[in-house]
């Protein structure tokens, strides 16, 4: 990525979505859910999946734009894609990845959500030899080039969306598209680095600063995709361990209690209430799955 200033010539409203009939609505159907007996199965089942959809977006149109997480989702997701057989079954030449969120830490900071991939999937903390992925077809979200500047995470945030602009897909909703978005679940119910009751959930833009938040560490500022592009995209939800049972038990509730506005009342709530849609899939394992019905799995 060209370390510049943004180009102030770009219309600022272009890097924003709408509502579209074409997107499919959070509580207007099920996602797949898929349950695993432990957390290493879970992981396995994901990296499977992301592996056959990689091979299958390069076959498609010549590339494959992956949109990743942070924290502890897919630190095992990567090490199993850096080893065989998967990592020699996937065109890593023509891999991109991108995050669907990050902490406004430089690249490298233990906090940061590309260290993992670093680490784990690049081989950086010396165990396997790791994935050839070329470096420049690593998207990080531009926390160094912003701080390098002293400029904040909303400056960082268009940064990051005049990226994507440049060379994602758009779709319905004027939303750019992935070949695949992973995301995780916190224990509180956000989903990317949207928080019960944040303001992201009532915004268009594609790319947002978020401030540091008050009730679940670290409280660090951050930088965080729209949660709407989770539907604008093929989805996945990887998530383990009991903790998670009860956020699960609220996202997977009364589907009532999704309403008409702009962010519904259990986005509003539970803001991975939005990945609970058609066409998604989740991946559990049996200790988080006991908070979704069993109709439902």
């Amino acid at each position: 990525m060209s370390e510049r200033e943004p180009d102030l010539s770009i219309d600022r409203n272009t890097l924003s979505g709408f509502d579209s009939p074409e997107l499919p609505r959070p509580g207007r159907g099920e996602p797949e859910v898929v349950v695993a007996s432990a957390p290493e199965d879970v992981a396995a089942l994901a990296a499977e999946r992301i592996a056959a959809s990689l091979v299958a977006a390069v076959e498609r149109r010549g590339r494959a734009d992956f949109c990743t997480t942070g924290g502890s989702t897919p630190v095992p997701i990567y090490r199993l894609l850096a080893r065989t057989p998967l990592c020699d079954s996937i065109p890593w030449a023509s891999v991109h990845v991108w995050w669907g969120d990050d902490r406004f830490v430089r690249r490298g900071d233990p906090e940061s959500n590309v260290t993992s991939l670093d680490a784990v999937l690049l081989g950086g903390d010396g165990g396997d030899a790791g994935a050839p992925l070329p470096r420049m077809n690593v998207h990080p979200v531009p926390t160094d080039l912003a701080l390098a500047g002293l400029h904040d995470n909303a400056w960082c945030a268009a940064k990051y969306a005049e990226e994507m602009s440049g060379v994602l897909p758009i779709g319905p909703g004027n939303w750019p598209t992935f070949d695949l978005i992973l995301v995780g679940v916190g224990d509180d119910g956000h989903v990317l680095s949207c928080f019960p009751h944040s303001p992201t959930l009532q915004r268009w833009d594609w790319v947002m600063g978020v401030p540091a938040p008050t009730h679940i560490g670290p409280h660090l500022d951050r930088v965080t995709i729209n949660p709407r592009m989770l539907e604008a995209s093929p989805l996945m939800v990887v998530t383990t361990g009991a903790r998670k049972a009860e956020a699960l038990g609220r996202i997977f509730g009364d589907a009532a209690d999704f309403d008409t506005s702009p962010t519904g009342l259990r986005m509003e709530l539970w803001p991975a209430a939005r990945t609970r849609r058609a066409g998604a899939v989740w991946i559990v394992d049996e200790a988080a799955a006991t908070g979704i019905p069993k109709r439902l799995r």
